[in-house]
């Protein structure tokens, strides 16, 4: 059932991370007019002035890519230039696997912290245990290293080694280890069982979501009895986004029929219309998916697609309203231009850029008091410079992003749980497919 639509990211800004990018064939440029390109000249003055005369030497480079992205940052917050580092980044997320140790890291005391191991990864198997702290890197404090550059340090080319130098509780002295790197695949979608409900987390849309979906699903099936399963929990809370091609996979997981999305560009000619094949991996039980102002792109896509085919009833709060997507077009040194190309809709024929998705049923996860005043409602209706969205309003896009860690605090999940055994009750839940007006 599963269908192949164009490599395509959507992916949100949020923060200093997030991206949406595309990867597909455009258009060849239009000539530019004489007007233009005597401006051009200008440009090429005013950089050989910069040259020459500047206090001190600037590098070419820089000054290029500086001004290619002052150029596109103009455009909208989403269009970019990517250098061939940052090009080769892009490539490693959307791909879901990259060579380094296996360990989910944060920062704490200007260490990198140790959350989790991942299973079965060279980490695990030389012994790193959840807690631990990283104090040297190759023999390199990492004091005075943002995260990013500790984690940039951590990967490499597979079969190449690594020292570690691990400061770990109860440890009377540092703990070496020497470990090599291998092939670390992240896992795009966490499930469970909570009882007799399948919960299935989305955690980014790359190029492995939706086996690792149908895999989830497959799980739960089998661990809980089809008599007994009351449905299923989606979780798209805190997801950035990712690629397009994942979404409709994703979203078509669950559908029979029906438009998922349309994307519109510049001109008429370039809509597409991408539609579910027949096939519900779910066997049609209900399924409830869970928003907030983390969930941005490729989640809303998902999310607006199973609610205007009242397939699912959407819990939560409202998503954070990037209704763009951008085209990666390849440029030379193994750069590449992010440029926005066109505007998706949902089955409805609504643009969610700037509004986001409204829950059918909203309940707020309130914050714990260390967080209060520290974490404010973001969506793509706060970005400067943002395509204004054509339903867009005053109330904007957006919400608080937040989900505790544990499950016994997690009030929209527990609301959702309730729903689906029955303790509580909606007139938006269930969903009933066969009330959505599809498109001829």
């Amino acid at each position: 059932m599963i269908r192949r639509a164009s490599l395509v990211l959507v992916g949100a800004l949020m923060g200093a991370t997030a991206m949406g990018v595309v990867y597909s064939a455009v258009a060849p440029a239009v000539a530019a007019n004489t007007s233009t390109y005597r401006e051009l000249a200008i440009f090429g003055d005013v950089f050989e002035r910069v040259r020459a005369q500047y206090v001190t030497p600037p590098q070419d480079d820089k000054l290029i890519e500086n001004a290619i992205n002052g150029m596109l940052t103009s455009l909208d917050p989403h269009s970019s230039y990517m250098n061939s580092t940052d090009a080769e980044d892009m490539r490693t997320q959307t791909r879901g696997e990259f060579g380094g140790l296996g360990i989910e890291v944060t920062m704490e005391d200007d260490l990198v912290k140790v959350t989790s191991p991942i299973d079965d990864t060279p980490a695990a198997r030389a012994g790193v245990l959840a807690g631990d702290f990283i104090s040297k890197i190759d023999g390199v404090d990492v004091r005075g290293l943002k995260l990013e550059d500790a984690v940039e340090k951590m990967r490499g080319a597979v079969g190449t080694p690594i020292k570690l130098t691990i400061l770990r509780k109860g440890a009377d002295k540092p703990i070496e280890l020497s470990i090599v790197r291998d092939v670390i695949a992240v896992r795009a979608v966490k499930f469970r069982t909570e009882g007799d409900v399948g919960y299935l987390r989305v955690i980014s849309f790359t190029e492995k979501t939706y086996d690792d979906l149908k895999k989830g699903i497959e799980k739960i099936k089998a661990d809980v009895p089809a008599d007994k399963l009351k449905g299923y929990v989606l979780d798209l809370r805190l997801n950035p986004g990712g690629l397009l091609d994942q979404a409709i996979n994703v979203s078509d997981a669950f559908l029979e029929r029906g438009e998922v999305v349309s994307t519109r560009g510049r001109n008429p000619d370039e809509t597409r219309r991408f539609n579910a094949t027949p096939g519900d991996l779910t066997d049609g039980k209900p399924v409830i998916v869970l928003v907030n102002g983390g969930s941005a792109s490729a989640s809303e896509i998902v999310a607006g697609a199973l609610q205007d085919l009242k397939r699912a009833t959407v819990l939560g709060t409202r998503s954070f309203g990037k209704g763009s997507v951008q085209t990666i077009i390849p440029l030379g040194e193994a750069g590449a231009l992010r440029l926005t190309t066109a505007l998706y809709y949902t089955p409805s024929g609504k643009s969610i850029q700037g509004t986001g998705i409204t829950p059918d049923i909203k309940v707020e996860q309130p914050l714990p008091p260390e967080l209060l005043g520290k974490v404010e409602a973001q969506g793509e209706s706060d970005l400067r410079g943002h395509i204004q969205g054509q339903s867009e309003t005053d109330e904007g896009s957006g919400s608080v992003a937040y989900v505790p860690p544990e499950t016994k605090d997690d009030l929209q999940l527990n609301y959702a749980l309730d729903l689906l055994r029955g303790k509580k009750s909606d007139k938006a839940f269930p969903a009933s497919p066969e009330q959505a007006e599809l498109k001829k």
